[in-house]
């Protein structure tokens, strides 16, 4: 009599869930809790992210709820909405389910009831760590793209710097070849000074001497016109 009224509940509970949906955006946390894969802790975390965030715009953003990757997202999919009212029936407390089997006098022993708790707990564990890997994949990628944007900035930065110097060095050659030719003329042009000085120089001395050479002439013819 025991199983037949409890396989009676779960196929109850089943086919009330199979019609229902639970709106995410005002699903209270034991309403939140009939999702496939959320506990406690994960009706909380959703709570807790709409009140400081508002209502979620997308089913995608219940991602961003903490203990919340994307095998849990894939498992309540189906069951919720972002609007209209909630359908799904709240689980039903262990009083009330205690009640409920009252009229038949049997009563759910410890090891039963140890399971029935150990049971929510595990499947919430195993989703919380399916998505562990799904976060680390994603934080993976994202580091691999940030790298390879790194690196796509550092070659333009070189090809810019490398380009940059290129023009600096062709710049510098130019004013070099400039000041070269300007020395150059420069120094021509003292040269033809100083050649002309020194032409200048030698007439001088070349009159200068042919005068000595006069007058020392004179001379000599004077003192011989005395004798």
């Amino acid at each position: 009599m025991k199983k037949m009224l409890l396989a009676f509940i779960a196929f109850l509970s089943f086919s009330l869930s199979a019609f229902a949906a639970v709106n995410i955006n005002t699903a209270t946390q034991a309403e939140l809790e009939t999702l496939d894969g959320v506990g406690p802790v994960k009706a909380q975390a959703i709570i807790d992210y709409r009140k400081k965030n508002g209502s979620f715009k997308s089913i995608d953003d219940l991602e961003k709820v903490d203990g919340i990757g994307p095998a849990t997202l894939q498992n309540v999919r189906k069951d919720v909405t972002l609007s209209g009212a909630t359908t799904a029936v709240a689980k039903p407390s262990e009083s009330k389910t205690t009640k409920e089997v009252k009229p038949v006098k049997e009563k759910v022993t410890k090891a039963e009831k140890a399971v029935a708790t150990e049971k929510p707990a595990k499947a919430e564990k195993a989703a919380a760590a399916s998505d562990k890997p799904a976060k680390a994949e994603k934080a993976s990628k994202e580091a691999k793209s940030a790298s390879k944007e790194d690196s796509v900035k550092a070659d333009k930065a070189a090809d810019k710097a490398a380009k940059d110097k290129e023009k600096a060095d062709k710049a510098a050659a130019k004013d070099k070849e400039k000041a070269d030719k300007a020395a150059a003329k420069e120094a021509e042009k003292e040269a033809k000074k100083a050649a002309k000085e020194k032409e200048k120089a030698d007439k001088a001395a070349a009159k200068e001497a042919a005068k000595a050479e006069k007058a020392k002439a004179d001379k000599a013819a004077a003192d011989k016109a005395k004798k």
